[in-house]
């Protein structure tokens, strides 16, 4: 992850403007969606050419106060496999991020060792 802008509130479209090194090539995108984490989702399967099934998505503090870093986990289905990642940041829609890709890289590793 490069890097990640996101806007939401009442009055617009939740959208993800996402900027991710794949294989050493920058690649950037934007995309919208239900929520702000929706969004960032959408865009990051757009950008992967993955389907991600969400199966699980669940948030929890691993520090303390108004600057706390939060930690992400989800669970995928991709390719007919589970995986999970997990992602940790004070701003918790970069963490969600992180987790996605995170889960994205370890099906990519498995079905690069699959094919070996």
């Amino acid at each position: 992850l490069k890097s990640l802008y996101v806007e939401s509130g009442t009055e617009t479209k939740p959208t993800a403007k996402i900027e991710l090194e794949i294989e050493g090539v920058c690649v950037k995108d934007f995309g919208s969606g239900d929520g702000p984490v929706d969004a960032v989702y959408r865009t990051l399967r757009a950008m992967t050419k993955t389907e991600g099934k969400l199966l699980n998505y669940s948030v929890k503090g691993i520090t303390r106060g108004t600057d706390a870093q939060g930690e992400v986990t989800v669970k995928l289905e991709e390719g007919g496999k589970t995986f999970v990642g997990h992602g940790a940041d004070t701003d918790i829609i970069i963490a969600s991020a992180k987790a996605y890709i995170n889960a994205l890289n370890k099906a990519t590793y498995t079905k690069k060792m699959e094919t070996k």
